[in-house]
């Protein structure tokens, strides 16, 4: 078996989808365009896909205010500094930054609306 997606309720999915095709390289694969305007976003690979959508029904969570090791998602980058210099100008926030011994780099930022997001330069790729 493999993850076809990850699924999140936010505030406002088709500005997270406007925002994360433009600055991180997602495509929209399917999206409904009424409440609660899902999007289907697949990564570059196009093998991975998050699920974006608004449904009041059920609580949104305070993303802004969670801690980033709650829940994130994480990027691979070839460059950290670089990537959330780019991020940080259309809007993101860095939160964290940290060096391993092991040569990783691990960038922790908030995007615009709070959601956590890493920038992943692994010492010894894991995938």
């Amino acid at each position: 078996m493999r993850i076809e997606h990850f699924a999140f309720n936010v505030k406002d999915p088709i500005a997270i989808a406007d925002w994360y095709c433009e600055h991180l390289g997602f495509s929209v694969k399917h999206k409904f365009d009424r409440a609660p305007h899902t999007h289907f976003l697949a990564d570059e690979t196009d093998k991975v896909m998050i699920e974006i959508y608004c449904n009041p029904a059920d609580q949104v969570p305070d993303y802004a205010n969670m801690d980033p090791l709650i829940v994130h998602l994480a990027f691979v980058s070839v460059d950290p500094e670089a990537d959330a210099a780019r991020l940080v100008s259309a809007g993101a926030r860095v939160v964290d930054d940290v060096k391993l011994k092991d040569g990783s780099h691990l960038k922790m930022l908030k995007d615009p609306w709070g959601f956590s997001i890493q920038l992943c330069k692994r010492g010894t790729p894991m995938v």
